[in-house]
């Protein structure tokens, strides 16, 4: 979404600027590479700020807005399935009146849940048991290094150099 903004803000400079499509299109593959809008896009841009436009924010569009995937239903997602593990995705959007595909989303995306079978969302860590388990790694980490330190020292200690 920035990178578009960005990309309009130089398209309405370049219109200032009075460059035409065909200087404005090389200067925007150049600038923002891969991420650049197409082709297409740059001329209805260049066009509406010909045409006078000032606003360089997109206008609204029509239709429902994409709010059920909002941090709000991940939490209530998040705290569904803690109490059961078992739930399916049609349960779960049953209960909590979201759609069946943006439950899925919530689950594998912004959770990092996967469905083991059909119908089970698996049984992975809570919050606080990943979170157990990430200190408990950076411990053995951390007494391993001190191992591999101490034969190390131990090795060079005891090697006698062989003429």
């Amino acid at each position: 979404m920035q990178r578009s903004l960005e990309q309009r803000m130089a398209i309405k400079f370049c219109v200032k600027l009075e460059k035409s499509a065909a200087e404005t299109i090389p200067i925007l593959k150049k600038a923002f590479g891969v991420d650049c809008l197409s082709d297409r896009q740059i001329f209805r841009w260049l066009k509406a700020f010909a045409k006078g436009r000032e606003d360089v924010n997109d206008e609204n569009r029509a239709g429902r807005p994409s709010t059920s995937s909002s941090d709000d239903n991940v939490k209530r997602v998040r705290d569904l399935l803690n109490t059961d593990r078992r739930l399916s995705v049609r349960l779960i959007s049953e209960t909590l009146d979201i759609t069946k595909t943006i439950v899925r989303e919530i689950v594998s995306e912004s959770l990092g849940m996967r469905k083991v079978c059909a119908k089970l969302v698996p049984k992975v860590l809570t919050d606080d048991q990943k979170a157990r388990r990430d200190l408990e790694m950076w411990f053995v980490r951390l007494d391993y290094q001190s191992v591999v330190e101490g034969w190390s020292a131990t090795i060079l200690r005891t090697e006698k150099p062989t003429y």
